[in-house]
C-alpha cells in the first residue's frame, strides 16, 4: 500500500512537473512563432515560425499527458540541430543561442517525463543531449589561430637609456617596444604587484578614466590623473614625490581623461626646467612644469602656462579641448584637439599647432582652409571654423623633421553638403607637417568623403619596413575600419598594394557619396566578417530573433553603407570598431606588428531637419543640454542624426563573438601570426550584470598592448577587469592577474636605476561605458 502511495506521489508530481514544462514550452513556441511570422515577412528566416508552432503543438500535447509532446519535442531539436549546422557549421558561439535553449529544455524534459524503471532510455537520452550541449560549449570555448613560430632574437646589452620610457609611445614614433628581457614567458608566473599608487578620483558628478601611459626618465616616474594633475612617483616604491594640481575648470567636459604628459630636456642646459615635463587641461591650457620638483616653468608662455584658445574665436564650454599629450618632436610641442562631435556647422577649428618647447610662443599653425598662414590670425579672424580635427596622440619622425598628424572628420560628421573643398580633402587624413615650419608635405586619406564617423584614432607608429627594394622608412596608421595602411614616411605613398573599390551607394537627398574607397590588401585586414541575419547572435533564441529582424529592417550592404533617411543603416565597423586610440605595437627586431580590435556595429539613421524634435536635437550647452551620445543636432545641415550601438534588449551586441580581439602580424610575410579572442565574460553578461562565467568571448574593450623584447605582449583594455600577457610567438595566454577596475590604458615597462629591477605598470580605473569598476590605481608589476 505505501509502494502504491509512493507511486501515486511520484506520478502526481511527474504530472505536475509535465505541465509546467508544457506551459513553459507554450510560451518558448509563442515567443519564438510570433515574431519568426514578421521576420519571415522581412524576408528572413523560416526556422523560428516553424519551431515556434511545433513547439506549441507540443505543448498541447504535453499538457494532455501524451507522449506524442515528447516525441513532437525531440522533433524541434533534431531539426533545429540540423538547421544550426546548415546555418552556422562548426561554430560554438552561432550554436550556442541555437542550441542552448533547447538543449536545456530536453534534459529536463527526459529527467521529467521516462519512467525510473526505463532508466537506460532515461539515462542515454538525458546523456546524449548533455554531450550535445557540452559540445557546443566547447566549441565556443575554442578559436585559437595561433600557428606562428618566431625565433627570439639575440637580446643584446641593454644601457640606462634603455630602461626609461620618455614618450607615451615609448618613441616618438610610437612603437610601444621595450628592450628590456628581465621579465620572460618562462618566468613570467611568478610577476606580482609590486606596489600601487592613488592618482585621484575625478570631479565630483563627472565621469572619468585614466587613460595616460606613465613616462619613465631618469629616476622618476610621471603621469596625470583625471584632473590633469601631473604625479612624480618613485618607481620602486609607488610614492609621491610631488604633484602638481592645475585646478581645471570641468564644465563642458563629456569625460574626465588625460592620455598622458609629456617631457623635454633642453641639450646642455642646466639647473631649473632643464627638464620639463608638460600636460594639456581639459580647459584649454599648456602648461610646462620643472621635472624635478613640479613647480611651474615662469619663463614658459605667461606664468608656464599658454592658452590654447588663441586664435579659436568663439568656443563654447566642452567644444574643444585636447585629451591628448603634445608630441615632442626636436624642439616643438606638436599639438591639436578634440571638437565636440555632430552639434553644429562652424564649430571650432582642428587647427594643429606647434609651440617652442622653452619659451612657449607660437612657431607655427597649420590652418588647412589658409595653408600659407602660419601664424595666429590677424585681429578679428579666427582660425578655420569646422575643420578636420585631430583628437588622438601625434607621432613623429625626428631625423625627417615631420609630425604626423591622424586627422577626424569635419563637424558634423554624418552629412557632406556642408562641407568645403578642404574639409573633403583633408577628411580622415594622415598628415605630415614639417616640424620647422608647419608646412605640409604630405597627406593620405584613409575613407573619402566620410559620413561614417571614420576618423583616424590612433596615432601612426613609425618602423623600418621591408620592401622588395630593402627597408623603407615607413609608417602604418590603424583605422577604425580594421585596416592597416603602410606608408612611405617621406613621400606618403603606399609600400603595400592599396586599391580603390566600388562601394555601396545611394545617399540621402542632398548629400553626395565616393564611388570607391582605399583599401590596403596588401596588409592583412583585422576587420570582422561581413555582417548576415544568419550571423546576428542572442543569448537565447528570443534576443536572437529580435537582433534578426531589426537587422531586416535596416539597411545593410557591407562596408560603407550609407547611412540613409528612409530607414535605419547598419555601419560595419562602427566608430568604436577596428583600432582606437591606443594604436599599435610594433616589435622592430622582429618587425611584427601587434594590434587589438574591436568588432561593433552601430544602427543609424538621419533624420529631416522637419521631422527632429528641438527638444531632442539641440547643440550642446553647459548646464541646458549635454552631449548626448545618441542624438547629434548636426545644426546647420539638412539632418539631425541618431547613432545607437547595434545591441539587443539585453544590452549585448547583436553581432555574433568575439567582440574584440588581439593579433600578431609579421611585416616581412604581410601575414597574421595568430588571431585570439581578447577576454571573457567574467565581468559582462545581461544589462552589464557580472556573469561571472571566465567563458572566452572577445568582451568589448579600449585600451591598448606593450611588446617586450623577451616576447611578450601585455595588455588590460577589457570590459573584463583583467591584465594579461601573451606569448608573442604563439599568441598564447601565458599570465593573468585580477585588477581592481579595468584597465583602459597602454600600458609601460622600466628599468629602476636604483634596484635594476623591471616593472610592468598599468592605469585601473574602469570605464562609465564598460561598467567595470571605478578607481585611481596605478598598479605596478615585477618578479619577487
Amino acid at each position: 500500500m505505501a509502494e502504491e502511495d509512493g507511486q501515486r506521489q511520484r506520478g502526481g508530481l511527474r504530472r505536475v512537473l509535465e505541465r509546467a514544462f508544457a506551459g513553459i514550452s507554450l510560451l518558448a513556441g509563442m515567443g519564438m512563432a510570433l515574431p519568426g511570422a514578421y521576420l519571415l515577412t522581412l524576408g528572413g528566416s523560416a526556422y523560428y515560425l516553424v519551431a515556434g508552432v511545433l513547439l506549441v503543438a507540443a505543448a498541447v500535447e504535453l499538457w494532455r499527458g501524451r507522449a506524442r509532446g515528447a516525441w513532437l519535442f525531440l522533433l524541434v531539436w533534431l531539426g533545429t540541430l540540423g538547421w544550426a549546422l546548415w546555418e552556422a557549421g562548426l561554430d560554438g558561439w552561432a550554436l550556442l543561442p541555437r542550441l542552448g535553449l533547447l538543449t536545456g529544455m530536453g534534459i529536463a524534459l527526459a529527467l521529467i517525463r521516462w519512467r525510473p524503471r526505463r532508466g537506460t532510455v532515461r539515462i542515454a537520452a538525458t546523456g546524449a543531449a548533455a554531450i550535445a550541449s557540452l559540445a557546443g560549449i566547447g566549441l565556443a570555448l575554442t578559436g585559437s589561430h595561433g600557428n606562428a613560430s618566431l625565433p627570439l632574437a639575440a637580446s643584446p646589452a641593454t644601457s640606462a637609456a634603455d630602461g626609461e620610457w620618455q614618450h607615451i609611445g615609448r618613441t616618438a614614433g610610437a612603437d610601444r617596444f621595450s628592450p628590456l628581457d628581465q621579465i620572460t614567458p618562462a618566468n613570467i608566473g611568478k610577476l606580482r604587484v609590486a606596489w600601487t599608487a592613488h592618482l585621484g578620483m575625478p570631479p565630483k558628478g563627472l565621469a572619468g578614466t585614466i587613460e595616460a601611459t606613465p613616462l619613465m626618465v631618469g629616476d622618476t616616474l610621471y603621469t596625470c590623473n583625471m584632473n590633469n594633475a601631473v604625479i612624480a612617483i618613485d618607481p620602486d616604491s609607488g610614492k609621491t614625490r610631488w604633484a602638481f594640481d592645475p585646478k581645471i575648470d570641468p564644465a563642458g567636459v563629456a569625460m574626465a581623461v588625460c592620455r598622458g604628459v609629456a617631457y623635454h630636456r633642453q641639450p646642455g642646459a642646466a639647473g631649473p626646467c632643464a627638464a620639463r615635463i608638460f600636460v594639456a587641461t581639459l580647459d584649454n591650457r599648456l602648461i610646462a612644469l620643472d621635472a624635478a620638483t613640479g613647480r611651474r616653468c615662469r619663463d614658459f608662455g605667461r606664468n608656464g602656462e599658454v592658452s590654447l584658445l588663441d586664435g579659436m574665436g568663439d568656443v563654447p564650454k566642452g567644444y574643444y579641448y585636447p585629451t591628448s599629450p603634445p608630441a615632442v618632436i626636436r624642439d616643438r610641442l606638436v599639438i591639436g584637439g578634440r571638437v565636440a562631435d555632430g552639434q553644429m556647422v562652424n564649430e571650432p577649428s582642428g587647427v594643429i599647432r606647434a609651440f617652442d618647447a622653452m619659451t612657449g610662443r607660437l612657431a607655427w599653425a597649420w590652418d588647412m582652409g589658409r595653408p600659407d598662414r602660419h601664424g595666429l590670425p590677424p585681429a578679428g579672424e579666427t582660425y578655420t571654423r569646422g575643420t578636420p580635427n585631430a583628437w588622438p596622440p601625434i607621432s613623429g619622425d625626428d631625423r625627417l623633421g615631420l609630425a604626423f598628424v591622424p586627422l577626424g572628420n569635419p563637424t558634423p560628421d554624418y552629412v557632406m553638403s556642408h562641407r568645403t573643398p578642404e574639409m573633403r580633402r583633408y577628411g580622415s587624413s594622415v598628415v605630415a607637417l614639417d616640424v620647422e615650419t608647419g608646412k605640409e608635405r604630405w597627406h593620405y586619406q584613409t575613407t573619402h568623403l566620410d559620413v561614417w564617423d571614420y576618423d583616424l584614432p590612433a596615432p601612426a607608429s613609425l618602423v623600418d619596413f621591408p620592401t622588395a627594394r630593402g627597408l623603407r622608412p615607413a609608417l602604418i596608421q590603424p583605422t577604425k575600419r580594421g585596416q592597416f595602411f603602410v606608408l612611405d614616411r617621406e613621400t606618403g605613398k603606399p609600400l603595400v598594394e592599396t586599391v580603390e573599390r566600388a562601394v555601396p551607394q545611394g545617399a540621402a537627398p542632398g548629400e553626395s557619396l565616393s564611388p570607391t574607397q582605399p583599401y590596403p590588401v596588401g596588409m592583412p585586414s583585422l576587420a570582422g566578417p561581413r555582417l548576415s541575419e544568419a550571423r546576428m547572435w542572442g543569448i537565447t533564441p528570443f534576443d536572437q530573433i529580435w537582433c534578426r529582424i531589426r537587422f531586416r529592417q535596416a539597411r545593410y550592404d557591407g562596408e560603407f553603407t550609407p547611412v540613409g533617411a528612409d530607414r535605419p543603416s547598419i555601419v560595419s565597423p562602427g566608430y568604436f570598431g577596428g583600432s582606437n586610440w591606443s594604436g599599435i605595437s610594433i616589435d622592430p627586431e622582429r618587425r611584427v606588428m601587434v594590434a587589438n580590435v574591436m568588432h561593433f556595429p552601430m544602427y543609424n539613421q538621419l533624420i529631416a531637419r522637419a521631422d527632429a524634435d528641438p527638444a531632442v536635437f539641440q547643440p550642446a550647452r553647459v548646464g541646458r543640454h549635454p552631449i548626448s551620445g545618441e542624438n547629434w543636432a548636426q545644426q546647420g545641415t539638412p539632418y539631425a542624426v541618431r547613432t545607437v550601438p547595434f545591441v539587443s534588449p539585453l544590452k549585448i551586441p547583436c553581432n555574433q563573438p568575439p567582440y574584440s580581439e588581439i593579433a600578431a602580424v609579421d611585416l616581412g610575410r604581410r601575414a597574421v601570426l595568430w588571431r585570439e579572442p581578447l577576454g571573457t565574460a567574467r565581468d559582462t553578461g545581461p544589462w552589464n550584470v557580472a556573469s561571472h562565467l571566465p567563458i572566452r568571448v572577445g568582451v568589448p574593450a579600449l585600451g591598448g598592448t606593450l611588446v617586450t623584447r623577451s616576447g611578450l605582449v601585455f595588455i588590460a583594455a577589457t570590459q573584463e577587469r583583467a591584465f594579461r600577457a601573451f606569448d608573442l610567438r604563439s599568441g598564447h595566454l601565458l599570465w593573468q592577474d585580477r585588477l581592481p577596475a579595468g584597465g583602459h590604458a597602454n600600458p609601460m615597462t622600466y628599468r629602476s636605476p636604483r634596484t635594476g629591477r623591471q616593472y610592468v605598470v598599468i592605469p585601473a580605473s574602469g570605464h562609465s561605458r564598460f561598467a567595470n569598476g571605478s578607481a585611481d590605481l596605478l598598479v605596478a608589476y615585477a618578479l619577487p
